[in-house]
């Protein structure tokens, strides 16, 4: 299934997942700007699934709608790509890459079998839109949106960061 779905400018409100055909199949609510967490409805708008950042931690931590731990999202060194690993606990790990300036990403399984793949389609002068294509029979559609939206708050939380101690 391919879902469509975007960040808000300022990070914060509710924004559509739509399908291929434009139709809202769910939803992000993007809690505040100046925090970093999210839920995630499914059309009947129940809460489906949810991310945060660990506290005082750069890991982005993955809920079930019951508020169940689903996975654990961090950051890998690399020096010519965007690594991510996915730990979904007895669901297996995930390796998130994405060439050095590429928006496009894949996720792999334990086996290296691309599952799922990914993409910023928006330009620069909008928030980031992204194009999920989800091929995965473990992670659903729900909780591989919480993990898009993960590495993009930890992008942005590291590009911040390393903008600030620049000055």
């Amino acid at each position: 299934m391919h879902l469509y779905f975007k960040d808000n400018f300022f990070s914060s409100g509710i924004t559509d997942i739509m399908d291929r055909e434009g139709r809202v199949i769910g939803s992000l609510d993007l809690k505040s700007a100046f925090g970093s967490s999210l839920d995630v409805y499914n059309a009947g708008g129940e809460t489906v699934c949810s991310g945060s950042f660990r506290f005082f931690s750069n890991k982005w931590n993955i809920t079930g709608g019951n508020g169940e731990e689903l996975g654990l999202l961090r950051m890998r060194m690399s020096f010519f790509t965007k690594k991510f690993e996915y730990d979904a606990g007895a669901r297996g790990v995930y390796e998130i890459t994405s060439p050095a300036f590429s928006n496009e990403y894949e996720i792999t399984d334990e086996t290296g079998r691309i599952i799922a793949q990914f993409s910023r389609i928006s330009g620069w002068l909008q928030a980031g839109a992204y194009q999920l294509q989800n091929e995965s029979d473990v992670l659903d559609d729900w909780e591989l949106v919480a993990v898009v939206m993960g590495i993009h708050q930890i992008r942005k939380r590291n590009n911040s960061a390393a903008a600030s101690s620049s000055h």
